[in-house]
């Protein structure tokens, strides 16, 4: 990702659109050519497609952009303003001058911007390690943007968004040679691990093979110090097509102005490092590393904007560059250390970072064994309620298979005597198995069968 170079502007004739053609991530896709560009397309008023920046407001920042590009008078005052003038804010005045139509725009992005904010403030509130967060706190980190003034797009607040801009992007460089760091790092820490995972004699195979691909990395054509006269002739020669004892600095200057603008921005100042950088790297090749070729290519970057670019606004203008090919780095240049030459990391820095990896698995694998006991817990707790709740359905089918059944008579309690009618009573009293009694004339009863039916009620 370049750093901005919103002065650019002043000098650009086409729109204020452009600015996002300069607002780019600054490592070129390997398969990219990029002194290829379709300058036809921006003058027709066709909308460029540019890398995104990275930030985290990267589409707000463009809206912006295309909005105030629309207006006429903001247009002309950013073309004529003085670089401290961008820098410092003092254009953003310019903003209470610009159409209606344009503010009304405006402050429809910022309002739209506050909410994306404020929905992704709720969403970090709402996460597990967002608990005791302050929303006031979390809304200042964002200083692109007024958030106390939610619905009206003020002069301050473009003036942060330059600045924010500005600062955000001007630490890329640092930012990405750490990251580059700590890839390198953790590419050494877990070769070493694989190696702990070897036998001793297949250890020593690949240590050997790691060897053999360095060695194989390293024997490559000499690469030409970054801006020097044989760097930018090979260029002239190889990619340009032209006859290298015809070399002419303004006329190379012309031809890599490939936007046309009177200078050489950082995009176009890389695109001339491809030639060199194909002589090490090689996509095809195991022992070649693209990730370091991009890293490389950004130091060279480096290098040739701190010699050429006195007055450190990151573009290089035609008196610059032919300034530059007078002195003696240009003609004579010292042999260009690449990162093969300069390592990028001590071992005692190595050591620290395998120590942060080290602890970093510990605290993992502590929440991942409190994890899995707390899993194990509810798993019990499961069971636990599973069991409960199938003896409770248990206990209800009873219930209901009981209300479902027919109702039992109580039983008769049994006093040895059998209930049996009169007449066989009658029958009984008068068989001859009872006595040798004479059978009694009809209409007499015994006494006692008398006095029993006078007792009864």
């Amino acid at each position: 990702m370049d750093e901005i170079r919103w002065w650019s502007w002043r000098l650009r004739p086409t729109s204020l659109l452009l600015i996002c053609s300069l607002l780019t991530v600054g490592a070129v896709p390997i398969d990219t050519d990029k002194t290829k560009v379709n300058v036809e397309a921006a003058d027709d008023g066709q909308k460029s497609q540019s890398s995104d920046t990275g930030l985290y407001y990267d589409r707000y920042l463009r809206q912006v952009v295309e909005v105030l590009e629309t207006d006429q008078h903001f247009r002309e005052k950013i073309q004529n303003a003085d670089i401290e003038d961008i820098k410092s804010g003092k254009i953003s005045k310019e903003l209470d001058l610009v159409g209606h139509h344009v503010r009304t725009k405006l402050d429809e992005l910022k309002r739209q911007e506050v909410a994306r904010l404020r929905m992704l403030i709720k969403a970090k509130i709402s996460s597990p390690e967002g608990t005791g967060i302050d929303r006031r706190l979390l809304l200042k980190q964002f200083n692109h943007l007024n958030h106390m003034k939610p619905d009206s797009f003020e002069p301050q607040d473009l003036d942060m968004l330059i600045k924010a801009a500005t600062k955000d992007l001007e630490n890329y460089d640092k930012k990405h040679h750490d990251e580059f760091k700590r890839y390198e790092m953790l590419k050494e820490h877990e070769r070493r691990e694989y190696l702990k995972s070897l036998d001793e004699e297949a250890r020593k195979r690949e240590e050997a093979r790691y060897e053999e691909m360095k060695k194989k990395h390293k024997d490559h054509p000499q690469i030409n110090h970054p801006g020097s006269k044989d760097q930018l002739k090979e260029v002239w020669e190889e990619s340009d097509g032209l006859d290298p004892s015809d070399f002419d600095p303004k006329t190379f200057f012309k031809l890599h102005d490939t936007n046309g603008d009177g200078f050489i921005d950082e995009q176009e100042l890389e695109a001339l490092f491809t030639k060199e950088l194909e002589k090490a790297y090689d996509p095809k090749n195991e022992e070649d590393d693209m990730v370091e070729m991009e890293e490389e290519r950004l130091r060279m970057r480096e290098h040739v904007m701190n010699e050429v670019d006195v007055d450190k606004d990151r573009l290089i203008n035609l008196e610059e560059f032919l300034r530059a090919t007078e002195k003696k780095e240009y003609l004579e240049p010292d042999v260009w250390e690449t990162l093969d030459d300069q390592p990028v990391y001590t071992e005692e820095e190595l050591q620290e970072f395998e120590r942060h990896i080290s602890n970093t698995e510990d605290e993992l694998k502590r929440k991942k064994d409190e994890l899995d006991r707390q899993q194990e817990e509810l798993h019990k707790q499961h069971q636990y309620i599973q069991a409960q709740r199938q003896e409770l359905q248990q206990v209800v089918q009873q219930m209901e298979q009981k209300k479902q059944q027919p109702p039992v008579s109580p039983p008769v309690a049994d006093t040895g005597a059998h209930f049996q009618p009169a007449g066989e009573q009658i029958s009984h009293l008068a068989s001859p198995e009872v006595g040798n009694h004479q059978p009694l004339p009809p209409g007499h009863l015994p006494e006692a069968a008398v006095a029993h039916s006078q007792q009864t009620p």
